[in-house]
């Protein structure tokens, strides 16, 4: 008996270690520090995805995130979602995102973030999507995105929380 419940605890054990969210690497560029890199797997035949991230800058200059690539999408953009008159409305940030000294930026579901379009293959919960960041003045940064759930608000929460911002996701454009 103490040898069946010996193995039961092992493998609970052992599944709890595998369904442990995978959290995203700290990035530090220059005076700037991404954290939280993050996206939500997408639904099959989705051809867009958002990403998500913080960014701290440290230094006592601002700076400029001025674009994104990915190999995994044809196209990748700096988005930002804001309220026009009662209208929630997205709209590509063409001069970039600014980050002010002894600030932080978050780029979150509902707000600035980032739009990966024509995507090639679908994200899955667990994989991490490489992304290459570009500023102004900390240059290209690389940063591994962690695939959450398809509902997921935040990192590490799976998706298993209601969704209460726009999931864009499966949008066509």
């Amino acid at each position: 008996m103490k040898t069946i419940l010996k193995d039961v605890m092992l493998a609970a054990f052992a599944l709890a270690l595998c369904a442990a969210p995978a959290v995203a690497d700290d990035v530090k560029a220059g005076d700037l520090v991404i954290t939280q890199a993050w996206s939500r797997a997408t639904p099959g035949g989705a051809k867009v995805a958002g990403g998500y991230l913080t960014i701290e800058n440290k230094g006592a200059a601002a700076d400029r995130l001025v674009s994104v690539s990915a190999d995994i999408a044809g196209k990748a953009e700096i988005h930002e979602m804001a309220m026009d008159n009662g209208v929630m409305k997205m709209r590509p940030l063409d001069k970039g995102l600014v980050i002010d000294p002894g600030k932080t930026v978050k780029l979150a579901p509902g707000g600035y973030h980032l739009m990966l379009q024509e995507l090639k293959g679908a994200f899955k919960q667990g994989d991490k999507v490489p992304v290459t960041l570009q500023f102004e003045k900390a240059g290209k940064v690389a940063v591994s995105l962690d695939v959450q759930g398809v509902g997921a608000q935040a990192p590490g929460d799976g998706g298993h929380m209601m969704k209460k911002m726009p999931d864009h996701s499966g949008m066509k454009m």
